[in-house]
């Protein structure tokens, strides 16, 4: 870990206090302003959508310009959706909360790949425990993030524009951490354009077994992930849970989910990414089961902690899948279609959430949300069938 890396952690930290904030206030300013009650997490999907939509476009400012310019310009993005959506939670306009939001997508996109600048700043023996420990720093989201929206809820007449006012600084102190990131400079023939589309096209690289596995892995591991989370906070409203509970229980589904960033790395190192991410699959098992014994505070507790862990492995072991599918020159188209996968993922899985939560239940929510962790199993298994001694899987 060189001081770069250790700033990049931080950023990552800041990035994920805006992404629980949102996940944490979103779908209850909805829930409050939106015309009908299962467009609740709509300012969610509009996140996610955004991310989705801005994929090819952060790929190509990342190409031009470099990461830390096309990281600032998300911030910069960040800033200005987070003022908006402050303004429209005062004036309680809720189309205008979700166009916002959309619009925040920008940076989504563009902090979604911190993990792998990671990579690209440590020695390639150690890219691993990079991005493993470059994602722990979500770990500091995981405290500010929940702890953030109780604090700043009241400090204004309508709940939780406070909130959205102190992602604005957030952003700010961001865009300070990364101008003291030195980032690698960016290949001469990527500033050529002559010779800016060198490498293999995105079909040939997305259709090799590892990359399909990487990817279906990421994404549906992050849309398990999400469609239980996003729905957390209103099943616990209905459950007459109060918002500090709330905030408990998402401050311990973070720590869940990035705190392992300190091990992760080196568990892949010892036992192989395969081995780790299955660890992972079956964590989602026993998280849907206790979610499905009950809904008292501690049930959601457990559940949303062990969600947490299970997208960690899933989440870290795709990513180090990934890596190795890909040459330098290939990255952001790879990193790019990754992404926008993941994204795509995220925005069906937020609009199912709202949607299945206010009309069918958090019984039958947990219920389907089964299938895709088996989907990721049978992936698993697929691969480690195909590659029966490890050939070309990080180990």
């Amino acid at each position: 870990m060189n001081l770069n890396l250790w700033l990049l952690a931080f950023a990552q930290g800041l990035f994920l206090t805006n992404n629980v904030t949102f996940i944490a206030i979103n779908g209850l300013v909805g829930w409050s302003i939106a015309p009908l009650g299962w467009m609740a997490t709509l300012p969610v999907v509009g996140y996610v959508v955004g991310g989705a939509l801005s994929t090819g476009m952060v790929a190509k400012t990342q190409k031009k310009y470099g990461r830390k310019m096309s990281f600032q310009l998300g911030l910069v993005v960040g800033m200005l959706s987070a003022a908006v959506c402050a303004y429209a939670a005062h004036t309680q306009q809720f189309w205008l909360l979700v166009a916002s939001t959309m619009v925040a997508g920008f940076y989504n996109a563009n902090a979604s790949l911190y993990r792998f600048a990671a990579a690209e700043l440590a020695l390639p023996a150690f890219k691993e425990k990079a991005v493993s420990l470059v994602m722990a720093g979500g770990l500091l989201g995981a405290v500010l993030g929940p702890n953030l929206a109780q604090w700043t809820k009241s400090i204004f007449a309508v709940p939780f524009v406070g909130a959205y006012t102190a992602l604005v600084f957030i952003a700010l102190l961001s865009m300070l951490v990364i101008s003291r990131i030195q980032f690698p400079e960016l290949p001469k023939d990527q500033k050529n354009q002559a010779t800016a589309d060198l490498g293999r096209p995105l079909a040939e690289i997305v259709k090799q077994p590892i990359f399909i596995v990487a990817a279906l892995a990421s994404s549906l591991g992050y849309g398990v992930m999400n469609l239980l989370m996003a729905a957390t906070p209103l099943a616990m409203q209905n459950c007459g849970l109060s918002f500090s509970d709330t905030a408990l229980v998402l401050e311990w589904h973070v720590i869940g989910m990035f705190a392992p960033g300190f091990f992760t790395g080196h568990l892949i190192k010892r036992f192989g990414v395969l081995r780790i991410m299955g660890i992972g699959v079956l964590l989602n098992f026993v998280c849907i089961a206790i979610a499905l014994s009950g809904q008292e505070l501690h049930q959601y507790l457990i559940a949303l902690f062990l969600l947490g862990l299970g997208w960690n492995f899933l989440f870290t072991g795709g990513t180090t899948l990934a890596l190795t599918t890909y040459q330098p020159v290939e990255k952001d188209r790879a990193q790019g279609a990754i992404n926008f996968i993941t994204f795509a993922v995220l925005a069906f899985t937020s609009f199912a959430s709202g949607a299945m939560v206010t009309t069918q239940g958090w019984s039958m929510l947990n219920t389907l949300s089964l299938l895709p962790v088996f989907v990721i199993g049978l992936a698993l298994i697929w691969l480690a069938i195909r590659h029966p001694k490890g050939h070309n899987i990080p180990s």
